[in-house]
C-alpha cells in the first residue's frame, strides 16, 4: 500500500524561509507534496516552484502580479489568486496538513489565523503574529486542536527543551542573540551606521526588515514577547543573552538548578525540518556540529544603552494589553522609512518611543480591534515620519 505525503501549504514561499522549506520538500519528496504557495510580488521565482513543485494553488501580493503569472504559466492547471484573501485561501484549504506561516510582519497574522481555525498543524516562522495576537491565537488552537510548532531557531530550541518538562520545574527560558552586526561597536558609533551596515549581519542571512530588527536587537524583544504566548510563561521567567557563536540557540533554567540547551548549526534549515517533521527527526542535510572545532562560546548581558529598542520591547512585553500591537505597527513603519532612506539608524528608537507616547494603552478583545490598533498607530507613525521630513 502506498504511504500518503502530508500537503505543505507555505506562506512566503519565494522569501528566505519559504526557499528553504522547499528545499527541505523536495529532498524529503517520499513524505511530503507541496498543494500551496502564498508569495508577494516575485512573480519569476514563484513561476519557477509552481513549475517544479506543481501546487493546486497561488497567491500573490497584488491583482496586477497575479495577472502577470497567468500570463506568463504554460504549466498544468493552478487556481491563482490574490491578496490578503488569496493567502488566507492558501492557508485555510480543507487538504492541508501542515501550513509554513512565512509571511512577514502583520500581513501573516489573517493566514495564520485562518491555518489555526482550521486545525492545522502550523510552522510558525511568522513572529509578529504571535507578537499581536498570541491569546486569540492559543484560543483558537485549543478551540480546533491545532498545533502551533515554533519555526525561529531560539523557540525551536526552548520547545525542544521543554520536551517531557513539567512548567513549573522551569525557573527562566532564555533566547540568545547574535548582537547583530554592532555588537562591539562603541556606543558613541551607533548612531552614525548606516543601512549597508545594517543589512550586514554576521551569521544569518534574512530579509531586509528583520535583519534590521537583529541590528537594533527590536528583533529579540518581539521573540520575547512571542515566547510569552508560545509558551505561557509570565514575563519574569524570560530573559535573553548575547551569543555572538549562534550555537546555543535558547536555554532553559531548572528550578533545581539545571541548565538544558539546544545547540545546533547556525542554519534555518535545521528548525524548519524540525517543525515539519515533529513529532519524528529526519536526517538532516546539514553536517553534524562538531563542537571541536567551534572553540570559546561567549554569553553577554544586552547592553540597553547600546539597544533602547530592546529595552522597550522588554517594558512593553511587562505592560501587555495593546501596547504589542502598537509597539510591532510603530517599529514596521519607522523600519520602512528607515529602508527607504528617509530615516538615519540613530533615529530609529526615538521615533518607535514617540510613536509609542502617542499610543493610549487599553485591552484588545477580538482580532477585528488588533487591526483597528495597528492601522491607527501606523497613521500616528506616518504624521510623526512627515513632522520630522
Amino acid at each position: 500500500m502506498e504511504h500518503r505525503r502530508e500537503t505543505i501549504a507555505i506562506l512566503g514561499s519565494t522569501g528566505s524561509i519559504g526557499r528553504s522549506t522547499l528545499e527541505i520538500a523536495a529532498r524529503l519528496n517520499d513524505k511530503y507534496r507541496v498543494t500551496g504557495l502564498a508569495a508577494g510580488s516575485n512573480v519569476t521565482l514563484l513561476l519557477k516552484q509552481t513549475a517544479e513543485f506543481k501546487p493546486e494553488i497561488v497567491s500573490l501580493r497584488t491583482e496586477r502580479d497575479a495577472a502577470e503569472f497567468r500570463r506568463r504559466y504554460k504549466g498544468g492547471r493552478v487556481r491563482v489568486t490574490f491578496g490578503p484573501e488569496g493567502a488566507v485561501e492558501v492557508a485555510g484549504r480543507s487538504g492541508n496538513d501542515i501550513v509554513v506561516s512565512a509571511i512577514t510582519g502583520i500581513d501573516g497574522l489573517g493566514p495564520t489565523l485562518a491555518a489555526v481555525k482550521a486545525g492545522k498543524k502550523v510552522a510558525l516562522a511568522n513572529k509578529e503574529s504571535m507578537v499581536v495576537a498570541g491569546a486569540f491565537l492559543k484560543r483558537e488552537a485549543a478551540r480546533s486542536k491545532a498545533r502551533i510548532i515554533p519555526v525561529d531557531s531560539e523557540h525551536s530550541g526552548v520547545f525542544q527543551c521543554l520536551a517531557g518538562q513539567k512548567m513549573e520545574s522551569v525557573s527562566r527560558v532564555i533566547l540568545t542573540a547574535s548582537g547583530g552586526p554592532f555588537f562591539r561597536t562603541p556606543l558613541g558609533e551607533i548612531g552614525r551606521k548606516t543601512l549597508d551596515d545594517a543589512l550586514r549581519h554576521p551569521r544569518w542571512r534574512m530579509g531586509k526588515k528583520v535583519t534590521v530588527d537583529s541590528a537594533t536587537l527590536m528583533n529579540k524583544g518581539l521573540e520575547l514577547i512571542e515566547a510569552r504566548w508560545l509558551f505561557d510563561l509570565d514575563p519574569a521567567r524570560l530573559d535573553v543573552l548575547i551569543h555572538p557563536q549562534s550555537i546555543v540557540h535558547s536555554l532553559v533554567e531548572m528550578r533545581d538548578g539545571s541548565v538544558l540547551a539546544q545547540l545546533s548549526r547556525t542554519d534555518m534549515k535545521v528548525p524548519i525540518q524540525y517543525a515539519l517533521t515533529y513529532p519524528e527527526r529526519e536526517v538532516s542535510p546539514l553536517p553534524a556540529l562538531d563542537l571541536s572545532r567551534i572553540g570559546p562560546l561567549e554569553f553577554h548581558r544586552v547592553d540597553e544603552r547600546k539597544f533602547p529598542l530592546f529595552a522597550l520591547a522588554r517594558t512593553v512585553l511587562e505592560e501587555g494589553e495593546s501596547l504589542p500591537v502598537a509597539l510591532n505597527a510603530a517599529n514596521e513603519a519607522v523600519v520602512g522609512a528607515f529602508l527607504a532612506g528617509g530615516v538615519r539608524f540613530g533615529a530609529l528608537a526615538g521615533l518607535v518611543e514617540r510613536c509609542l507616547a502617542a499610543h493610549v494603552k487599553r485591552p484588545v478583545r477580538n482580532i477585528t480591534e488588533v487591526f483597528d490598533i495597528d492601522r491607527e498607530t501606523r497613521e500616528t507613525a506616518k504624521i510623526i515620519l512627515k513632522q520630522r521630513t
